[in-house]
């Protein structure tokens, strides 16, 4: 009996029960095994794979995080972690994979995703198009000596009553609804922090959380009404920690990306950010400086 080709074989759900063969997954490629991450995306989304013909493991993997469309804008789907182990690679397992996910899973939905630029033609010929990059930046926080106030923004833990307003905040710049993604951060994230206007109404200028991946503290989302309250979310988290920061930032966003490597980040990868069937990201990017994730936008 002739085994199928490898482009043939069947493609299934993942669960949380998946977790470490998709760490494995990834530490087989040469990326971190990062499995805090992994558990949430398998939590939140829904992950697809194709176990190995040879028994080990899975032999490519992807995650679909969806989110709900508001009044700012459509619903939209993230794709990431989209991995082939290295003895199945340039097979057309990836291919087959995505294919799959794009126009049979999500046929007809918006569609996103971060793409290095070994993926990214791939996903040209898929139909997705550049439409922003991001800048992935690494490294030790320097304190300037300066207050973690830059402006008239208040920086604070978040509270459980900060909930709702979070969320809410999160739809209007992300342009669509990630209430089952945002709710699970104060558990995600070793910080979670707001900010709001001093002597205002209480109204929240923007939130950001920190969570851990390995050794690094992962900066994100980071939502801000403006550059001074982005610097003062990101002082504030690093006050917070003794780990090396990262972060991926729009590359719009000069000013940040400057004082971030003046305080120590340094610059590791650039990814392009793609979209299709939409022309662009909904929501606003003027307050949208990092994503949660590049997995999950």
């Amino acid at each position: 009996m002739t085994p199928p080709h490898i482009t043939d074989l069947p493609i299934r759900a993942l669960t949380v029960d998946d977790l470490h063969r998709c760490a494995d997954l990834s530490e087989d490629r040469g990326w971190l095994r990062e499995d805090h991450k992994w558990g949430l995306l398998l939590a939140a989304g829904n992950g697809f794979g194709v176990d190995a013909p040879d028994g080990r493991g899975l032999a490519a993997a992807c995650v679909v995080t969806r989110y709900g469309s508001t009044s700012a804008g459509p619903g939209i789907a993230a794709i990431g972690m989209v991995l082939v182990a290295d003895r199945y690679a340039r097979q057309g397992m990836g291919r087959a994979l995505m294919t799959h996910v794009c126009d049979d899973v999500l046929k007809g939905i918006p569609l996103t995703l971060h793409a290095t630029p070994y993926g990214r033609p791939l996903y040209e010929e898929l139909g997705f198009k550049t439409t922003g990059r991001a800048e992935m930046l690494v490294g030790a926080f320097r304190e300037d000596g300066a207050s973690d106030t830059h402006g008239t923004a208040r920086v604070r833990p978040a509270v459980a009553d900060d909930l709702p307003r979070i969320v809410r905040l999160d739809a209007e710049v992300f342009g669509a609804d990630r209430t089952h993604m945002i709710t699970r951060l104060p558990a995600f994230a070793d910080q979670l922090l707001v900010s709001e206007e001093h002597g205002g109404d209480g109204t929240l200028t923007g939130y950001a959380a920190a969570w851990p991946n390995m050794h690094t503290h992962v900066i994100g989302p980071l939502i801000a009404r403006d550059t001074g309250t982005a610097k003062s979310l990101i002082a504030a988290l690093a006050r917070g920690t003794d780990r090396v920061l990262r972060t991926d930032v729009d590359v719009r966003h000069e000013e940040l990306l400057a004082w971030l490597k003046e305080r120590g980040l340094e610059s590791v990868a650039f990814n392009a950010v793609m979209t299709r069937d939409i022309p662009d990201l909904p929501g606003d990017w003027t307050r949208r400086w990092a994503p949660l994730t590049v997995a999950a936008g």
